[in-house]
């Protein structure tokens, strides 16, 4: 009865939350559902993952294992992109958040039937990293609102306090650095809450409506992506 209550409390805390939010990173994955990986140039691997090696937080190696019981070793510069399923509870949270999200934000180049069902996506992109410009796999964290802003996970983002059940955080937890990426940017860039309010008529300057806020606020930082996103720039 006890565990009910806990399940009951954690998917009615969803339920009240925005439906439009940014996915906690996911660092486990599951061995049984099928993972799938386009390469650079284009060749897709379809397969269980084996494993993903991190150095430092960033990804360096993924190893997945197709039909034929091959195992691929695929750096992150040989990959364009990869969407995989979390294992676990985390699974669960991914495909409980997608529910409700407005097709109207949806980035069409990606497959949203995949996000529907709860896996992550990740791409290779530029990040700029202080002077430096370097390519590095990335997690999406808004897949289902990027048509014109993409928000990726920072591997060494500290984090506000969250809500949590039985010592697992499952609301809030909001990230104080994201990197992101605007539609018109070559690179993703780092953003980060001590210096968001001061960044922030540069950072949106495209969309008038929504730089010349003067009411600033970290915890609102989806809800200017949105507005960005639906901004008649």
């Amino acid at each position: 009865m006890k565990k009910l209550t806990v399940i009951v409390f954690v998917f009615t805390i969803i339920s009240n939350l925005s439906a439009q939010q940014l996915l906690s990173p996911s660092f486990r994955f599951s061995k049984k559902d099928i993972s799938y990986v386009t390469l650079e140039n284009g060749t897709e691997v379809k397969g269980t993952l084996n494993d993903i090696d991190r150095k430092k937080g960033l990804i360096k190696l993924i190893k997945i294992e197709d039909g034929t019981g091959t195992v691929h070793k695929l750096k992150p510069g040989a990959v364009k992109y990869m969407y995989a399923m979390p294992s676990g509870f985390d699974k669960a949270m991914k495909a409980v958040n997608f529910l409700t999200d407005a097709q109207k934000w949806n980035n069409e180049k990606l497959s949203q039937d995949l996000l529907d069902q709860g896996y992550v996506y990740f791409e290779t992109v530029n990040v700029k990293i202080k002077k430096k410009t370097m390519p590095m796999m990335m997690q999406l964290l808004n897949p289902t609102f990027s048509k014109s802003v993409k928000v990726y996970h920072d591997p060494f983002a500290k984090e506000t306090v969250g809500v949590g059940v039985g010592g697992v955080t499952v609301a809030g937890g909001l990230a104080k650095s994201y990197y992101m990426m605007l539609d018109s940017d070559n690179a993703a860039y780092k953003i980060e809450k001590k210096q968001y309010k001061k960044s922030f008529p540069a950072l949106w300057d495209k969309c008038s409506s929504l730089s010349q806020q003067s009411d600033i606020n970290w915890n609102e930082f989806t809800d200017h992506v949105i507005g960005y996103t639906e901004c008649d720039k």
